[in-house]
């Protein structure tokens, strides 16, 4: 199987709930439809996605909203869970319903050995005829892939891994282990994109792409232009960003921006909630001050 490129900017898509917790699907259709625009591609049900606070089959109904809507965007699925079972059925779901892709965090809770993760992986590459993609998170996951294990998936036919280890020394590591061709690298973080992108990551999963997209494409777009010096520049003003969004949680912070920006998020589910107002103002003022609220 040839694996088409997946490349640019991806935001982890948040999910839109209403205040009582259900899935809004009116609010996440008119997101996927503007960030659409301005993106290259969707990866929903991940952490900023919140896949695991939601059923099978609430996931299952986000995937077919994100990929009815993406428009000339591609859409990789995350499918990983706890267990084999509801990650195959995930992934047959998203192959099903014409997803590009799907990604898989190795299942979480316990801790496992690399001969049972490359187990795991293996029986997901042999589920779907769809690429998939290995989300290495070792603090969600508590199972961290190592170099050799990546190695030996790439050969067996994982298209390629989304590393958010936050660690350019591990991402380096990645590419020195993997000999596969065409094997594809996604880093899952702005606060290293420059970096992972010299050494040949293809593509961003950035979580302020999901509520300041332009921005981030002005950065990829920096990048690819090839001047260095304002690629580090851009990348600076990336952590600025970045900073702002982690005055609070990463994820409610988000939805917060994006009614800065009139746009409806919806809400994000229990138990989190919404940034308190005075936390609100702080975070308004200093993306003014920054010229990133437009």
């Amino acid at each position: 199987m040839i694996s088409k490129k997946f490349t640019g900017i991806i935001p982890p898509i948040i999910t839109c709930f209403d205040k009582q917790g259900t899935f809004d699907e009116k609010a996440q259709r008119q997101l996927v439809r503007w960030l659409s625009k301005l993106v290259q591609g969707f990866y929903p049900c991940g952490t900023y996605g919140s896949g695991p606070l939601m059923t099978l089959e609430e996931r299952k109904k986000v995937a077919e909203v994100v990929n009815e809507e993406k428009g000339s965007a591609y859409a990789i699925i995350h499918v990983g869970t706890s267990n084999k079972k509801d990650t195959i059925e995930l992934a047959k779901h998203a192959e099903k319903i014409g997803a590009d892709a799907v990604g898989a965090i190795p299942p979480y809770y316990y801790h496992y050995t690399q001969d049972q993760l490359i187990e795991y992986y293996k029986a997901l590459v042999d589920s779907v005829g769809i690429p998939v993609f290995l989300y290495n998170n070792p603090d969600l996951s508590n199972n961290p892939i190592a170099p050799q294990t990546l190695s030996i998936l790439a050969d067996y036919g994982l298209a390629g891994v989304k590393d958010s280890a936050f660690d350019l020394v591990n991402f380096y590591n990645f590419k020195i282990a993997v000999k596969k061709p065409g094997f594809q690298f996604i880093v899952g973080t702005e606060a290293i994109a420059a970096g992972a992108l010299d050494c040949g990551a293809e593509a961003v999963i950035a979580g302020l792409a999901n509520c300041l997209p332009e921005f981030m494409e002005e950065f990829y777009n920096t990048w690819k232009a090839g001047n260095p010096i304002a690629t580090g520049k851009k990348q600076l003003e990336v952590m600025q960003a970045r900073d702002t969004l982690k005055l609070g949680q990463t994820l409610t912070m988000i939805y917060a921006i994006l009614r800065m920006r009139g746009i409806n998020p919806g809400y994000p589910r229990a138990p989190f909630k919404d940034i308190p107002q005075d936390l609100y103002n702080k975070a308004e003022a200093q993306l003014k001050e920054q010229g990133l609220l437009r």
